[in-house]
Order: C-alpha cells, then sequence, then structure tokens
C-alpha cells in the first residue's frame, strides 16, 4: 500500500469514529507500527487536519476537514484510466480529446507515488467494433442534452420510413455497435430510443422542453428498471 493511500485510509476510518480512537487501534487496522502512525498522524496535521490526540485515550478527527480533491486511492486512479481508456475508444473524437485532457490534469497534480501509479495502470479498454458510421456530429447532440433544449431532426426507423420529431433529449448511450439517443417524443407522447446513425439531419433550437432533464431521466430509468447504469443494448431500440 503506498503511503498516500494509507493516508487516505487512516483519515477515512477517524471519520467513522465519533469518539477518540486509540493509536494502537488505528495501528492495527492499517497494519502499521506506532512510530508509522505517529508520522502519519503528523503529516496530516500538517495539511491541516484537526487531529485531537490525549495519552490514554486516543485521535479524534474534529469535522470539516477535507483532503485535497486529487488525493484517490489506487482502485479509483485505475478506475480513472481504464474509463478514459474506454471513452478515448468509443466516443466522438471531441469528447475523446476532454478524457485525455483531463487525465493529464489530475496527473499533473497528483503526489509522485500515486502518479506512478497512473502512469502504471494495469487495467486498459480493449479495441471496440466501430458503430454504425454517421455524418452527426454527437458534440451539438451533448449540447442540447447540456442546456435542455428541443431538437428537431429527421429520423429513419428499422423500416425505412422517415419522419420528422420534435424530441427532448436526456441521454446519449455509447455501445460498441451503436450510439443511442434516448428522449422523450412530442410526435409519439413518450419514452423513445432512436439509433445515431439512422438521423439524416439535427437542428438544435432554442426552446427549452418543458420539463428538467434530471426529471425525465429519473422517470425513464423507473420506466424501464434502470438503477446506476444505462440502457443496455438490448433495450436500445429506436422509435
Amino acid at each position: 500500500m503506498s503511503r498516500a493511500q494509507r493516508l487516505l485510509d487512516l483519515i477515512q476510518i477517524l471519520r467513522g469514529h465519533r469518539f477518540p480512537v486509540t493509536g494502537a487501534h488505528l495501528a492495527n487496522q492499517l497494519d502499521i507500527s506506532l512510530r508509522t502512525l505517529y508520522r502519519d498522524i503528523a503529516t496530516l496535521q500538517e495539511q491541516g487536519a484537526h487531529i485531537d490526540g490525549e495519552p490514554g485515550i486516543g485521535y479524534r478527527l474534529r469535522p470539516g476537514f477535507m483532503l485535497p480533491p486529487l488525493m484517490f486511492s489506487e482502485d479509483e486512479i485505475e478506475a480513472l484510466v481504464l474509463g478514459v481508456s474506454w471513452v478515448t475508444k468509443r466516443s466522438d473524437e471531441r469528447l475523446s480529446a476532454a478524457a485525455r485532457i483531463a487525465l493529464s490534469k489530475i496527473s499533473a497534480v497528483l503526489p509522485s507515488d500515486l502518479r506512478n501509479t497512473l502512469d502504471a495502470a494495469p487495467l486498459l479498454a480493449g479495441p471496440s467494433q466501430t458503430p454504425q458510421t454517421s455524418h452527426l456530429e454527437l458534440y451539438p447532440v451533448r449540447q442540447a442534452i447540456r442546456f435542455e433544449c428541443k431538437v428537431t431532426m429527421t429520423y429513419q426507423d428499422q423500416n425505412g420510413q422517415q419522419s420528422v420529431r420534435t424530441v427532448w433529449p436526456f441521454v446519449l448511450g455509447f455501445f460498441d455497435h451503436v450510439h443511442i439517443l434516448a428522449a422523450w417524443c412530442e410526435l409519439r407522447e413518450g419514452f423513445r430510443h432512436f439509433r445515431i446513425d439512422r438521423i439524416s439531419s439535427l437542428e438544435i433550437t432554442d426552446q427549452r422542453y418543458p420539463r428538467r432533464r434530471q426529471a425525465l431521466l429519473k422517470e425513464w430509468r423507473k420506466l424501464n428498471g434502470i438503477k446506476d447504469s444505462l440502457l443496455t443494448e438490448s433495450d436500445s431500440r429506436s422509435a
């Protein structure tokens, strides 16, 4: 375990105790010596942690201390690297570039031992199958979702029938074979899933849709039995 990880674990242990906890107990939980524990306590105090300690009673972390926001655990760093690797292989060019830049920013401010963990992360996303081709740029779609704007588009269903739809987009799903837009469709008066490769034209209007995106997302998840993840590929049927 790296020292940064150990300091993070120590803070979490202290946060989990409302009353003072002995140094022996802390050292035992972290599997370190008392001398190492004393050094770690001193380091956290130097970083601004209000840790009170009394002989024979123990240590207590006073409320209000927050670790630097980039004090990640090793597992969290591996998850970030894997996530960035996945995004760069399966999303649009702009989002891929943003993911790489974000990881570079994180790397620049990490402690040296955690930066080494990031650089040598053992998890990688495998190559993806190319999604169905589409001339449509995904960035404007993501902007419409972000600003809760109505979208007017020409869509071709699985039977080849074209229609003009006005929709309220709220989720963009990335799969190996296809990209899916989940939206409320004014024509069908309900939630629909649209394959991006079947959208021949798209225009973002200056009209905001009448419901908040979070409310649409919550209702859609409930209807589809979805808790934390996005729709599964088996759910990616078009309107």
